[in-house]
């Protein structure tokens, strides 16, 4: 057993299902944990009528191996880079609309600054994964949505937006101009399991100004997911006004949000990092932010 397949019967808690995930076979299973056990000398799991559950030892281990594994991947990223001849590779983290125009402007300038060995790869996450990205060495750098878990982050603000509602087409909304979020009454909001509770009410206005609760609909792992369901009358979302014009489509319709908080977007990297790379990209986002139109100490 590799080391790393432990972290998939850690998640699962399940030796059958864990075997499903590994596509290998069930009985199999079992023996190469016992194989691993005995190899490193500790139990990992305690076996159970309800499945398997990591022992202390097994949590620490496991923790080891995932970092061994991410460390191997950046190694292989790092040669495949030299194989292919580049000279240095910019991976930039956003999510949905990322800051809007500013992503897009920034990834450009930028190569437009540099040698056509340097190449920007985009990598794109959902629901304020971007920062875990840049912890777990995923991304370089990335536009951090807040609020988010900056922890070991270097950061600062590079942009704000005010926010939007989602609405199918022909909803009674959405032939307004502003809503707020008491105008949303008991209409069902969108929300995911994949943020922390924090982060899903700041996004849902969460108590709204009357200290209400919003009315929870369906959920969703993406932002694709989650207008897929508004445009079919499920519910109606929450979200910054870029993505409306970078989500555009004949069913969904999109109304500003008054009496709610803006979106506020941070430029984030690795606390510590020497990256020419990242320190460039940084200046020049910094010079783009600063030129934007209405741009000042309230808006960075």
């Amino acid at each position: 057993m590799r080391p790393c397949q432990s972290t998939v019967i850690a998640d699962e808690e399940n030796l059958g299902r864990a075997a499903q995930r590994l596509y290998i076979s069930r009985p199999a299973l079992p023996y190469a944990l016992k194989s691993l056990e005995s190899e490193l000398g500790v139990r990992l799991f305690d076996r159970h009528a309800g499945g398997a559950s990591a022992t202390h030892a097994g949590r620490e281990i496991i923790a080891e191996a995932l970092l061994t594994v991410r460390q191997s991947e950046r190694v292989s990223a790092a040669a495949e880079r030299h194989r292919r001849g580049e000279t240095g590779v910019l991976r930039v983290g956003f999510e949905a609309s990322g800051a809007g125009e500013l992503t897009t402007r920034a990834r450009a300038e930028f190569a437009r600054r540099h040698p056509p060995g340097v190449r920007v790869v985009p990598r794109r996450y959902d629901w304020g994964q971007e920062a875990a990205a840049l912890r777990e060495g995923l991304v370089d750098v990335a536009f951090v949505w807040l609020p988010n878990d900056l922890t070991g982050l270097r950061s600062e603000p590079v942009h704000t937006e005010p926010r939007v509602v989602g609405l199918p087409s022909g909803h009674p909304p959405a032939g307004r101009d502003e809503v707020s979020p008491l105008d949303m009454g008991d209409e069902p909001l969108m929300w995911t399991e994949r943020a922390p509770r924090g982060w899903v009410d700041w996004w849902a206005v969460n108590p709204r100004p009357d200290g209400s609760s919003p009315r929870w609909g369906p959920t969703n792992g993406n932002a694709e997911e989650m207008l897929e369901q508004v445009a079919e009358g499920s519910a109606t979302c929450f979200a910054p006004m870029s993505m409306a014009g970078y989500y555009t489509r004949p069913d969904l319709t999109w109304v500003p949000l008054t009496d709610a908080e803006p979106l506020r977007t941070s430029l984030a990297w690795a606390d510590g990092t020497d990256s020419n790379l990242v320190r460039g990209f940084a200046r020049v986002v910094r010079e783009l932010a600063a030129a934007a139109p209405g741009s000042g100490p309230h808006q960075r």
